[in-house]
């Protein structure tokens, strides 16, 4: 069986120290100036802040005034790869994973062709090794070219590292084949990942169905579009005993479903995006394209509800649904535009200045969500530990920035939070035991 993560191939394991950052991993209890060397691209010590010194060979890096997390794993991007690299390849897509603070990603399998045969998803691995920057999972369609209809060899692309299996970008309309995907998941393992939306109440909307969809003469999509699938789709994991993810949940509705499902001890797990999170359909008034997305910005209370639901948990996860589009795609009045946005590169910087500045959070309750979706995944979680892979981010949390003023590593520039002024900046970024990102000034100055 191939490893589930793709490392880059030729990538130099990290000799670094790390010295006077404060160190914070919510999950080893950790909050406070230490010294953290890495060596081999493993962590090999962590000690009192000023007690360690490089040994020849390593680079010293003075994290005074910065602070050291785990780095972070998003369980859901699309890197466009195969068949529409003008928008987004394995190369970009993972610059922006790193530059975001990311140490891992897991791609969806929506390309063109679907990653739905054993030889298509050999072949991406393979590129993926070559290519990325941070190392990356895949998950597998569920059905064969994602029509809903026929299902993949699931054993046999989970026996070649698929993660799991979804028809992201599309629901499973029918509750007979999903069964049946629940069934062959018992000898495939891995996890099934949904996108929850009815067609027949979607078909046709632009953005949520509200007030604003009213106001403007737009078609809208209503929250039942989602939230009855989730309840479907949770009726069905409880029954079958499958181990299903709900993905870029986006209202208050489907967070009850969420909630019951975990209540009664199903193996279900949710996710949030940073769009969700901090917009809503307000800010979809001037109908600029960079904010439709697929499920829509809800209303005003979901938005607050989505939030709360993070904080207690009823939300495992952050992903960013990181969705590229060219620029045609967008710029092409609202309704006729590609539905997605950018987020890998601005998630922790908008949710930090939204969030954990706003008060609505703590930073180490945002920090264990970026976490999770390699959890999610049935994959070990990013620690700052002894012995632990190095998988870090060094970060200034009081670095002021311009989203897209200095442009993006992502191909793409759709990112819904262009122009906005946000605080915090990611510095550094070690992936699987190597270095994968410097932050431009922070590099002249660290190297």
């Amino acid at each position: 069986m191939s490893t589930p993560l793709v490392a880059p191939a030729g990538a130099l394991p990290a000799d670094l120290l790390v010295r006077q950052a404060r160190v914070l991993d919510p999950r080893a209890g950790r909050d406070g100036e230490a010294d953290v060397l890495v060596q081999g691209g493993e962590i090999a010590e962590i000690g009192a802040s000023g007690a360690l010194s490089p040994s020849p060979g390593t680079e010293l890096i003075e994290g005074e005034g910065r602070t050291l997390l785990p780095a972070f794993f998003d369980c859901h991007v699309h890197l466009r790869t195969p068949g529409q690299e003008h928008k987004e390849d394995l190369d970009t897509g993972t610059r922006a994973a790193a530059a975001g603070g990311f140490c891992g990603v897991v791609a969806m399998p929506n390309t063109a062709p679907p990653v739905d045969s054993p030889e298509l998803l050999r072949s991406l691995r393979e590129t993926a090794a070559a290519q990325a920057r941070v190392p990356v999972g895949f998950l597998a369609a569920i059905t064969r070219e994602l029509a809903g209809q026929e299902l993949t060899d699931m054993a046999e692309l989970s026996d070649l590292g698929a993660l799991g299996f979804t028809d992201d970008g599309l629901p499973v309309v029918s509750a007979g084949v999903l069964r049946r995907a629940m069934q062959y998941q018992r000898l495939a393992g891995g996890v099934l990942a949904l996108h929850e939306e009815d067609p027949a109440l979607s078909a046709g909307g632009a953005l949520h169905e509200g007030p604003v969809s009213a106001l403007l003469g737009v078609r809208g999509v209503p929250s039942l579009a989602e939230s009855t699938m989730v309840a479907r789709d949770a009726a069905l994991a409880a029954y079958e005993g499958a181990r299903v993810h709900i993905q870029h949940v986006s209202c208050a509705q489907s967070l009850d479903a969420v909630a019951a499902a975990k209540a009664d001890g199903g193996a279900l797990t949710a996710e949030v995006t940073p769009h969700h999170l901090l917009l809503c359909e307000e800010d979809v008034r001037d109908l600029d394209p960079r904010v439709k997305t697929n499920p829509p910005l809800r209303g005003a209370e979901d938005r607050r509800a989505l939030v709360e639901a993070l904080r207690d948990g009823t939300l495992d996860c952050i992903a960013t649904d990181h969705a590229p589009h060219a620029r045609e795609d967008k710029e092409v009045p609202f309704e006729q535009a590609a539905m997605g946005t950018t987020g890998l590169e601005t998630a922790f910087a908008a949710l930090h200045t939204e969030l954990v500045l706003g008060g609505a959070l703590e930073l180490g309750t945002l920090v264990e969500r970026l976490t999770a979706g390699a959890a999610v995944m049935g994959l070990a979680m990013p620690r700052l530990a002894p012995g632990e892979p190095a998988n870090l981010t060094l970060v200034d949390l009081e670095a002021e920035w311009q989203v897209g003023e200095e442009g993006y590593e992502s191909r793409s520039e759709n990112c819904c939070f262009a122009g906005r002024r946000v605080t915090g900046r990611v510095l550094l970024t070690v992936a699987g035991g190597a270095v994968a990102y410097r932050q431009r000034q922070f590099a002249l100055s660290a190297a």
